[in-house]
């Protein structure tokens, strides 16, 4: 028996092993219970953004990319959330809709017809068939208090829609090229901060395809038509730029100039395939550092270490401890980089970082991030002092993700994660060529003519739901989407959060590709105190006559020092991630019975100087004017 016993025991012993690896691997499933219990917080009403008629589904493409024109033609929904008519509310909408290759600025519904949708055109401007919209940023790009638009595209770079002091009419807006010329870009992503210090608000761009390359163009031939040139190390694509601000004009001519900056990235910084970008000042240091969400490559955090007009970054790394994988140490990583933002997920008052990724079980076995800061000093010693901790915190595995934003959206002070998933919509799954891709010598990959056909009824994770994940009781996160109503099966790109109503009810909006977009109204039946802020900067030249305007203070900090419910911070950099940008404001979740919150607001002036004050503010939604002379004041509007 025992002889027996003996020759059984590694058979025993292996099954053991394949049993517990299986357990620890099993993704973790919450109680019905606790899923109830959790939803609870929770209720959001469905609105169309657009019609539902879908007529196409597919671009025209270079020759070079027929085969595969279904996987090139997966972007270019968007959607911003800000305050486009200036009533005091964030609760107008900027939409691109490839179904028709449209950007329009609407009131988000249910908010009243307080002006006609206005389709943004470029008129008198270099356009044809060979270019399309691929995100729109509502900002104050002049200085002059008017809410203007920046749309980015493929096929050229961007172009400013600068706001007269009209009625919000397409003729109240003015076309005006980001560069002069304009020149052949396919940017994905853009990032607004005060990248160099100066007291101007100034634009990040990442890029995809290499600079040039006509990819719409039927008739381009071109040997910039290519494909990236790894799976996992890829840096042939276009380059990433810094628009630093020069000069503006205001009135019935409204202008404004931007010049790049030719030394703001290294080579390593700039040449990956971009799909997202996100602004945040890690270090408190009151300069926005930059994370560089990259496809088919490692993902960059650079350190801001600028002085104005002199904008300079340094490539920061993350620690690899004796048991993390390459891939999960930050910088090292050869992920498809998608979205990312930036919650406090310790609430240790430093921004953390959460990352989208391609997470499908069956397929490429990638993983979402969650950066967690380690440190209060998160550059220590030259490197990032932040951690992966996706697993554990339930979020690493989601689908072929996009865009990703955090609030709060019960109003407690804890954080939610939502994202944006699927690919391409078809009725033949092609992930087994896919896969086969994936592993192609990297000579091959570069070739469009070498990969397999990826056209109009070929299916790449296009039926993924989107994701709504709440932390549990026992710190993980789950999903409640599907039982929030919130999932939106099918591909998605943009998200944009805002409290549209000024109800202290985070609502957000959805961009789907070619398909319906909608818009979720928070209606939640519970009310919390919570202290929501409109910061503002005086439109007055720097020592100049004072012109009576105001403009978003993006940079601006806030730390809610008593009253807070749980999460204390937060930063004003609307313009972020993949194709989403959320409203340039504030809200933090008070604790029940608050009357009184003291709260530090720190910002740069219009001039370059940092300053930081302290004010005591009621519960509710209130606008803070940020001057020159140091002082924080509260104003109606």
């Amino acid at each position: 028996m025992k002889h027996r016993l003996r020759s059984r025991l590694a058979q025993i012993l292996a099954l053991v092993l394949v049993v517990t690896g299986w357990q620890l691997s099993r993704p973790f499933e919450a109680s019905p219970e606790t899923v109830a219990s959790l939803a609870q917080r929770f209720s959001f009403e469905k609105h169309p953004l657009n019609t539902a008629a879908t007529t196409r589904g597919i671009r025209t493409v270079a020759p070079a990319y027929q085969r595969i024109d279904h996987w090139i033609s997966s972007l270019g929904a968007a959607v911003a959330l800000a305050d486009l008519d200036a009533n005091g509310r964030s609760d107008d909408i900027c939409l691109v809709d490839p179904r028709d290759e449209s950007v329009r600025l609407q009131p988000v519904p249910g908010s009243g017809n307080r002006f006609a949708p206005v389709e943004l055109k470029p008129t008198g401007l270099p356009y044809d068939a060979t270019m399309v919209p691929m995100g729109c940023v509502p900002g104050d790009y002049n200085e002059d208090g008017e809410a203007d638009t920046l749309v980015y595209f493929w096929g050229r770079s961007p172009i400013l829609y600068l706001r007269k002091a009209d009625p919000l009419t397409a003729a109240s807006f003015v076309p005006q090229e980001l560069v002069q010329p304009y020149k052949v870009w396919n940017t994905n992503a853009v990032a607004l901060g005060d990248f160099d210090g100066d007291g101007h608000t100034d634009v990040a761009i990442g890029n995809y395809f290499p600079d040039g390359a006509r990819v719409l163009d039927p008739k381009a031939v071109q040997p910039e038509l290519q494909m990236q040139d790894s799976m996992s190390g890829g840096y042939n694509a276009g380059h990433n730029r810094l628009l630093l601000w020069q000069d503006a004009g205001d009135g019935t001519a409204p202008r404004a100039r931007f010049a790049e900056s030719a030394t703001a990235f290294s080579p390593e910084m700039e040449n990956g395939w971009t799909l997202a970008l996100g602004a945040q000042d890690l270090n408190g240091d009151g300069l926005p550092d930059l994370y560089v969400a990259n496809d088919f490559g490692p993902d960059r955090l650079l350190k801001n270490v600028s002085t104005p007009g002199r904008p300079r970054f340094e490539l920061v790394e993350g620690v690899r401890h004796f048991t993390t994988p390459k891939s999960k140490t930050l910088g090292l990583d050869s992920f498809k980089g998608m979205g990312v933002a930036f919650p406090d997920l310790n609430q240790d008052d430093v921004p953390d970082m959460v990352v989208s990724n391609i997470t499908e079980d069956y397929a490429l076995h990638e993983s979402n991030f969650a950066w967690v800061s380690q440190s209060k000093n998160v550059f220590e010693g030259g490197t990032a002092r932040y951690d992966d901790h996706s697993e554990p915190l339930g979020i690493s595995r989601s689908g072929w993700g996009w865009d990703i934003k955090t609030g709060d959206f019960a109003g407690d002070g804890q954080t939610q994660i939502i994202q944006a998933t699927g690919f391409i919509k078809g009725t033949t799954n092609r992930w087994p060529e896919l896969q086969e891709l994936a592993m192609t010598n990297d000579e091959l990959l570069i070739d469009p003519a070498m990969w397999p056909r990826f056209t109009s009824t070929d299916d790449l994770s296009g039926a993924n739901p989107n994701r709504f994940f709440v932390k549990g009781p026992d710190g993980r996160f789950i999903d409640l989407a599907s039982r929030l109503g919130v999932e939106n099966r099918g591909p998605s790109r943009g998200l944009a959060l805002a409290d549209t109503d000024h109800d202290g009810r985070l609502d957000f909006a959805v961009a789907n590709q070619w398909r319906q977009s909608h818009y979720f109204h928070n209606n939640r039946s519970t009310t919390h105190p919570f202290l929501g802020l409109r910061l503002v900067r005086p439109t007055t030249q720097c020592r100049g006559p004072a012109r009576g305007g105001t403009s978003p203070a993006i940079g601006a900090t806030v730390n809610v020092r008593s009253g807070a419910a749980g999460v204390r911070t937060a930063q004003v950099y609307p313009a972020g991630g993949h194709a989403g940008v959320s409203s340039p404001e504030a809200m933090l979740s008070l604790t029940d019975g608050t009357t009184t919150a003291d709260v530090t607001v720190q910002w740069r002036d219009i001039c370059g100087a940092w300053h930081s004050a302290d004010v005591k503010l009621a519960p509710g939604w209130r606008t803070l004017l940020l001057d020159t002379d140091g002082t924080a004041r509260e104003i109606t509007r």
